[in-house]
């Protein structure tokens, strides 16, 4: 019995397709993927970061700050003046303080009002003496000793009451000094509490800003790398629908499309087989001839 050899193809246009997306797989294959357009990025600094950054810097006495324009990043801190932002009221709160802090606040009209008191004091003094006077004229004791006793006395406390008239006058002066100096000493010393609060917060406002704007830029960049990565894999993508497509008719038709049956070769005769060939079939004759 003859061997024969069964060859089982598919659909000619399936045998096609499967040639073509061997042919487009090897040459996808050799082309690399360049990943330089959706490698990770990071945004760069916004201004309004950088404007927390200054001032943050200004508040502590720093100098201008350099920014890498790449990256925006700080990258160097210029010379500053060394004082912080509170300490200007805080010097000034300390000028306040002390002995003589008081002399700054003393008014300058101070001697002309003690002058005018005092010039009015010695007026009323020279009338209520005159009046002392007529009283001893009018009793007849003016001039002898009860009256120069009288006279005397009074001009002992005139000079008193002028005296303590003064005294306390410039007392007040120095009070209400003292208070000006300590209500003075007060208000600085609460500015140099208030600026700092007030400075971290517009720096804290110009950080939100700025944060948000930078996840803004961060968002923008991871959608553009996302969509590069898209691009670039959306030829792999597309072949391996192709051969999904492909896989799933081979797999509905399990058939052959087509068989070839070979039989097995015949051995070619030589002289000596031919003889013997003809031999026996002379011989089959004579056997059959009855020889």
């Amino acid at each position: 019995m003859a061997e024969q050899t069964t060859i089982a193809r598919p659909a000619p246009y399936l045998e096609a397709a499967g040639e073509r997306f061997v042919d487009l797989s090897a040459q996808l294959a050799a082309k690399p993927v360049s990943t330089a357009a959706f490698a990770p990025t990071i945004a760069g600094q916004n201004v309004l970061t950088q404007a927390a950054q200054q001032q943050a810097a200004t508040q502590a006495g720093l100098g201008a700050l350099q920014f890498d324009p790449t990256t925006g990043a700080v990258s160097g801190v210029g010379a500053g003046t060394g004082v912080a932002g509170y300490q200007p009221f805080l010097q000034q709160a300390a000028a306040y303080t002390g002995p003589n802090a008081y002399q700054q606040f003393m008014s300058p009209y101070q001697q002309e009002v003690i002058s005018t008191s005092l010039s009015e004091f010695d007026r009323q003094r020279q009338i209520a003496q005159q009046q002392l006077a007529g009283t001893q004229v009018g009793i007849g004791a003016f001039g002898q000793g009860r009256g120069q006793v009288a006279q005397s006395e009074f001009a002992a406390q005139s000079l008193q009451d002028r005296a303590l008239l003064e005294a306390q006058l410039r007392q007040q002066g120095f009070t209400q000094a003292q208070q000006a100096a300590a209500t003075a000493q007060a208000q600085a010393a609460g500015l140099a509490s208030l600026q700092p609060s007030l400075a971290q917060s517009q720096i804290q406002q110009l950080g939100a800003a700025g944060t948000s704007n930078l996840a803004y830029q961060q968002a923008i960049l991871d959608a553009q790398a996302q969509a590069a990565r898209e691009a670039a894999y959306e030829p792999y993508q597309r072949l391996q629908f192709l051969g999904s497509s492909i896989g799933g008719m081979l797999a509905g038709q399990p058939q052959a499309y087509m068989t070839a049956t070979t039989a097995a070769p015949q051995a070619t005769a030589g002289p000596l087989s031919q003889a013997l060939s003809g031999a026996a079939t002379i011989y089959g004759l004579g056997s059959l001839f009855g020889r």
